[in-house]
């Protein structure tokens, strides 16, 4: 990990903060989702670099040691895509691979619709790529507890997170992601009550991991978190043709709870994704879960730079 260099570059205004290792022709960027940071593709950046590739690993704006925006209530992913591409700007790269999991597929794939010219390839981890008229269908059917639905609700995590240190939100986040079950409360009970206390974190992610970001999030807080990308998942950012016309690579853990979600696993499994990314490869991971690139470090460097070699 100590080779990994931190820099921020200015965009807007705000001190982005970007997580940097090795170099090379060719340039991969990772896209981290909720509630992670950069330090979530630790395995996989120094995997990458050592292949001989330059990568990039950015805290979101309002994440991790990134500034939060003057009023993170309007952040929105029009803002995370300009952030990215204001980014490569700033550092002089043209075109790159976007590797990207959780809401961070959404900036990758919309990033890629917005600006094709720029993107080699598209690999994200347990989220396919959807139009908005999939997208918004996926837990309609689903309870009022629906983690989601209630993260959405102004004003509720806020309080629901308040009872608790950073560290043990985040604590309780990773527990209930990294099962299989989609985390659902009680009419009566908070997203944060569903976890025992004494319940032990995954094998794979140690104390140590979880000071990493507890630390961090004491710094970011959730204010942005929670508006992006829970409240602005219906953001219009004009786009009319969602088919990504770049190379693509959608790895899926089969034990990952968002495959549960209403017609997820029939959407990816039928093939009907490739109706919008019609140069997708799709790998189904048995053991994966919400988490699979720590959890499954090893396979997962591999996927990665298998795709990259034959897409270079």
């Amino acid at each position: 990990m100590d080779q990994i260099q931190h820099k921020f570059i200015e965009v807007k205004g705000l001190k982005l903060h970007v997580a940097e290792i090795g170099s090379g022709p060719n340039v991969v960027v990772f896209l981290h989702g909720f509630p992670e940071i950069w330090y979530s593709w630790r395995h996989q950046m120094v995997a990458v670099a050592e292949a001989g590739f330059q990568v990039l690993a950015p805290d979101f704006r309002g994440y991790g040691l990134s500034d939060p925006p003057p009023e993170p209530e309007k952040a929105s992913f029009g803002d995370l895509i300009e952030d990215l591409g204001a980014l490569l700007d700033a550092l002089a790269i043209d075109k790159v691979f976007l590797v990207a999991k959780d809401f961070g597929a959404f900036v990758a794939f919309l990033f890629s619709l917005l600006h094709q010219e720029r993107v080699q390839g598209v690999m994200t981890l347990g989220f396919p790529h959807r139009s908005p008229s999939h997208l918004l269908k996926y837990h309609e059917h689903l309870p009022e507890g629906f983690y989601i639905s209630r993260w959405q609700e102004p004003g509720r995590a806020e309080a629901d997170f308040g009872r608790l240190d950073a560290k043990t939100v985040v604590r309780n986040i990773y527990i209930l992601f990294s099962r299989s079950e989609i985390p659902i409360a009680a009419e009566n009970q908070e997203i944060m009550d569903i976890v025992d206390p004494s319940t032990p974190l995954p094998s794979w992610f140690t104390e140590g991991d979880l000071e990493e970001y507890g630390s961090l999030y004491r710094k970011s807080g959730f204010r942005t978190a929670l508006q992006v990308p829970y409240r602005s998942i219906k953001e219009d950012l004009g786009i009319t043709d969602y088919i990504v016309k770049v190379p693509a690579l959608l790895v899926m853990g089969e034990k990952d709870y968002a495959f549960k979600f209403a017609g997820a696993e029939e959407y990816v499994r039928s093939g009907k994704v490739k109706e919008f990314v019609p140069q997708l490869e799709i790998v189904f991971a048995p053991e994966g879960t919400h988490f699979i690139q720590e959890q499954s470090p090893d396979v997962v460097n591999q996927l990665i730079l298998d795709f990259l070699k034959k897409h270079i």
